[in-house]
C-alpha cells in the first residue's frame, strides 16, 4: 500500500467535500473565534518607547498577527475569489483558531489556568506543543512579511513579547530572528516577496513558495519541542507527529489553503485533544471521516519513517 494511496485515502474525501461546497453560504463560524475583535491593524496594537508591542502569548494578539497578514497580502488574491476568501494565508490562522477552539493551547500540565475559560481563556501556554510549534508558523512568517516590506514604511520597530518562561526557545523581532533562524526567515521572506518580483501572479508558484516555507518551520521546529509532548497523552503526542509528518505529503500537493478548502479540512481533524484509551481508528465521538483521516495520518507518518 504505497504513500501515494495513502495520501489519496487521506485528502481524497476532503477534495470531494470540498468539490461539492456551497461557496455562496457565507457563515459566521467560517472564521478563526474572535477574529472580528483581533487587531486589524499594526497600530492596534500597543506603541511603547517608539515599538509596536505584541504578545505572542495571547490567542487575540497572536491571531492579529494573522490578520494583519491577510489584510496586507489581500491585494494579490482579489482575483481568486471576494472577501480575500482565495488567499492561501489562511490555512495559518484558521489552523490556529482550531487549536484555541479545541483546547490545544491551554496549559496541558494543568499546573496553571492558562488558557482555561476558569481562568485565562486567551492565555497561551508555553508548555502547549501546538502552541510552540504554531509560533513558527505565526511569528516567523509575521516577521519574515516586515522584513520583506510586506507592511510597507514602518512608523515603529515591532516587539514580541517573550513568554514568562522558555525564552530561549524563541525569537522577539526581524533582527533577533534574522541572527537567530537566517534560513527560516529567508524563505518566509522569499514567499512575501514573491508577489512583488514576478511579472505576473501565479497561485501555482505561490502555493509552492508558502508551503516550502510551512514545511522549512515544521523541519526546525519539531525537534525543538519534543520536550512539551511529555505533557500529552500518547494518543495526542502521537497525533501532532502525525499531522507534523502529514504536513510534508499535502504540501507536496500544492493544496491551495483558502478559506473554504481549509475549513471543510478541518471539519476532518478531532475536535477535542485525543485521550488516553483513545483508539485509532475507533473513536466513538469521532465521525468516520475523522476517524478515517486520524489513520491516514498515522499511516503516512509510520511510511515516512520506513522510507526515511
Amino acid at each position: 500500500f504505497g504513500t501515494h494511496a495513502l495520501l489519496l485515502v487521506a485528502t481524497a474525501t476532503l477534495n470531494s467535500e470540498a468539490a461539492i461546497r456551497g461557496k455562496n453560504a457565507i457563515r459566521e463560524d467560517i472564521y478563526p473565534p474572535l477574529w472580528d475583535s483581533a487587531p486589524g491593524n499594526l497600530l492596534d496594537f500597543p506603541v511603547e518607547g517608539n515599538k509596536i508591542v505584541i504578545n505572542a502569548w495571547n490567542y487575540r494578539e497572536r491571531l492579529g498577527a494573522y490578520k494583519n497578514l491577510l489584510n496586507a497580502s489581500a491585494r494579490y488574491f482579489a482575483a481568486f475569489g471576494s472577501q480575500d476568501f482565495g488567499n492561501i494565508l489562511w490555512g495559518l490562522p484558521l489552523q490556529h483558531g482550531w487549536q484555541f477552539h479545541t483546547g490545544r493551547l491551554a496549559d496541558p500540565s494543568s499546573a496553571t489556568s492558562c488558557g482555561y475559560e476558569a481562568g485565562d481563556l486567551l492565555c497561551i501556554s508555553v508548555k502547549s506543543w501546538w502552541a510552540c510549534m504554531n509560533y513558527y508558523l505565526a511569528i516567523i512568517p509575521f516577521l519574515g512579511a516586515v522584513e520583506a516590506g510586506l507592511f510597507g514604511e514602518l512608523p515603529y520597530e515591532i516587539e514580541i513579547l517573550p513568554p514568562e518562561e522558555l525564552r530561549e526557545s524563541f525569537c522577539y523581532s526581524v533582527a533577533d530572528c534574522r541572527s537567530r533562524i537566517p534560513k527560516l526567515m529567508d524563505e518566509w521572506k522569499a514567499y512575501f516577496e514573491s508577489p512583488t518580483t514576478q511579472c505576473s501572479f501565479s497561485l501555482d508558484d505561490a502555493l509552492g513558495h508558502m508551503w516550502k516555507a510551512h514545511v522549512a518551520s515544521i523541519a526546525y521546529a519539531l525537534p525543538k519541542f519534543q520536550d512539551r509532548l511529555i505533557y500529552l497523552s500518547d494518543p495526542e503526542a502521537n497525533f501532532g507527529e502525525d499531522w507534523a509528518s502529514g504536513v510534508d505529503f499535502i504540501a507536496a500537493t500544492h493544496f491551495s489553503t483558502d478559506l473554504w478548502n481549509t475549513n471543510h479540512f478541518q471539519a476532518f481533524l478531532p475536535q477535542r485533544m485525543l485521550a488516553e484509551g483513545d483508539v485509532i481508528p475507533f473513536i466513538y465521538d469521532f465521525s468516520p471521516q475523522q476517524n478515517n483521516v486520524l489513520f491516514s495520518l498515522s499511516a503516512l507518518h509510520k511510511t515516512n519513517k520506513l522510507t526515511g
